[in-house]
């Protein structure tokens, strides 16, 4: 497909491209081209796929396209290994279809109130985005009912395997229409995914997208070489020398993001962290003082990073390189959002020099080397 494929190209409603307008989204990433026109045609599409690759759009843009807005029952079913997930797909799929009258989108996770989600639910939303134990629990309470839906999304679906939820996932798929369209997204193809394509989407089509660097065309991409010791000094020295108020740094460890934001602190950079033993209702309250800029640096892992959607960003760093090369991308695409630019700094060691290399030439990235 022509790489320089844009949305007009691709058929899509006044309502729609409006949003994509006003979000300041222009060009189609990788797996939108290849995605959105299969799903568009009513075909189920199973796509090898990393995130921060667009994929939230790939799969929000045909349901929003066929939603009967007339119909009280739920048509796009959405699920996420992650809260944080699951509450950032509403959130752009909200801004995505804001647009069109009448248009609702919940999302159901753990950790909320069941009594406010069947609230939300009652005033009929055309999507539902949803953590796999909850709509479970939700389906059994007849809370909610998804035997009509038209389509089902599986997002992340190596994350729900690792997390222990393929059963649920296939309980799920069970509870809706045989009939019905479904978009698998997964970075890797593991047996157990793979054996849920072969007994629940025969006749699908298969897209395999490699992360490109195009796909975050605003980001300056930066190699600061330091040794270990340095790190913490040069994430300093950058800061203050770009005047950056918001930046986020990636480790690869909870107890390493614990001690990157104490030593962060200690300096005297305003700082808080993020990794999965901070509870829920502690994680929201972080994210919405990052969001007020009530704070200039958060520390997180990559669990936590899937949830991080802020489109102010202006700078991300890696304190430690990523062990996957997919993560990288993901990492960095939390900059430069919502139309803006934004810069990416990964701080490597001697030690980290080759697995920085296989990153580069995984992505076709071209970082430049960042001078302190």
């Amino acid at each position: 497909m022509c790489k320089e494929l844009t949305f007009n190209d691709l058929g899509l409603s006044p309502e729609i491209m409006d949003s994509l307008k006003a979000m300041r989204v222009v060009r189609p990433t990788t797996v939108q081209q290849k995605t959105i026109p299969l799903l568009m045609d009513n075909q189920s599409v199973i796509a090898k796929a990393p995130t921060g690759t667009g994929k939230t759009f790939a799969f929000a843009i045909p349901i929003l396209e066929y939603l009967n807005m007339d119909a009280k029952f739920i048509q796009g079913l959405i699920l996420a290994p992650t809260r944080e997930l699951a509450m950032q797909i509403a959130s752009e799929i909200r801004l995505l279809g804001k647009n069109i009258k009448g248009f609702k989108v919940v999302a159901v996770i753990g950790g909320q109130s069941i009594n406010v989600q069947k609230e939300r639910l009652d005033k009929h939303p055309q999507v539902v985005v949803a953590t796999p134990g909850r709509l479970i629990d939700l389906v059994t309470r007849r809370m909610i009912d998804i035997s009509q839906i038209y389509t089902l999304v599986l997002d992340e679906a190596d994350e729900m395997l690792k997390m222990g939820f393929i059963k649920d996932v296939k309980t799920i798929i069970s509870m809706t229409p045989e009939d019905k369209q479904m978009a698998l997204f997964s970075a890797t193809m593991p047996r157990e995914i793979q054996d849920i394509t072969w007994q629940f989407m025969e006749g699908a089509a298969e897209i395999d997208v490699m992360p490109k660097a195009e796909d975050h065309p605003d980001i300056d991409e930066y190699i600061v070489r330091c040794p270990e010791k340095d790190k913490l000094a040069a994430i300093m020295r950058i800061a203050a020398k770009e005047d950056y108020t918001k930046i986020i740094v990636f480790c690869n460890t909870k107890d390493q993001a614990s001690k990157v934001s104490a030593r962060l602190s200690r300096a005297g950079m305003s700082v808080q962290v993020l990794h999965g033993d901070i509870s829920q209702s502690k994680r929201n309250k972080v994210m919405e003082d990052y969001r007020k800029n009530r704070f200039d640096c958060l520390v997180g892992t990559d669990v936590i990073a899937r949830g991080i959607d802020v489109d102010d960003i202006e700078a991300v760093f890696n304190y430690d390189i990523p062990k996957e090369n997919e993560l990288y991308l993901h990492r960095i695409g939390r900059t430069a959002r919502a139309g803006k630019s934004g810069c990416a700094y990964s701080l490597v060691s001697f030690l980290e020099q080759d697995r920085m290399d296989e990153i580069i030439k995984y992505t076709a990235a071209s970082p430049k080397d960042y001078e302190l």
